[in-house]
């Protein structure tokens, strides 16, 4: 049985474009693999507190620490919702990653997450595509892969729908339609990667 940390980190709870594709994400996971375990944290809604010199020093005998290192390391895969927010991650996000990453204990060449694969939902308002003018400013992406496979190990892998304010902003009117494809693309991938590694894991 294998199993999936979902994480979500969207503010709003509603109307969000990474967790509609998390969801469908998750909904092919089960469909494919209805016996597997989800184990979800809604990052906004259940902060975690921003890391501390006194968790620093007891590293994984810290009880959060320990536990949120635990169900990493439980974890068969992983799946992050990532909006960009000022051209970066969530901070709930961030306090997530620095109070999991414990130098010493699941950081590294030994890390238990070495090889886990992780689907990020990095979901953006404009576009910050190779090539588009905001290009150098496209700081989840880059910060999240590099991130993860150089303190994991890890095998990640994104979703990117983008232009998602097109249909709010006055001024992206002309970008609708390329919103609305870049959307029906992310759930289909999403779909597609979920039934995909579930039945990967599941085997």
């Amino acid at each position: 049985m294998a199993t999936l940390l979902h994480l979500d980190s969207a503010v709003f709870p509603e109307g969000s474009a990474s967790r509609d594709v998390s969801a469908a994400f998750v909904q092919a996971w089960r469909e494919q693999h209805p016996d597997g375990q989800v184990v979800y944290r809604d990052l906004a809604a259940s902060p975690l507190p921003h890391l501390d010199a006194a968790a620093v020093a007891a590293g994984a005998e810290d009880p959060l620490r320990r536990e949120l290192a635990d169900e990493l390391a439980a974890a068969d895969a992983i799946l992050i919702g990532a909006p960009m927010y000022n051209f970066t991650i969530p901070s709930t996000l961030k306090a997530w990653l620095d109070q999991v990453i414990i130098v010493g204990h699941n950081a590294g060449p030994d890390s238990t997450a070495t090889g886990t694969p992780i689907t990020v939902v990095a979901s953006r308002g404009g576009s910050y595509a190779a090539g588009t003018p905001r290009e150098g400013a496209e700081f989840v992406q880059n910060y999240l892969e590099t991130l993860l496979t150089t303190m994991f190990g890890a095998e990640v892998d994104f979703i990117v729908p983008e232009l998602t304010l097109a249909r709010s902003q006055p001024a992206m009117a002309d970008l609708i339609p390329l919103a609305d494809a870049s959307r029906t693309q992310a759930f289909s991938v999403a779909a597609e990667k979920g039934k995909t590694l579930a039945a990967r894991l599941a085997a």
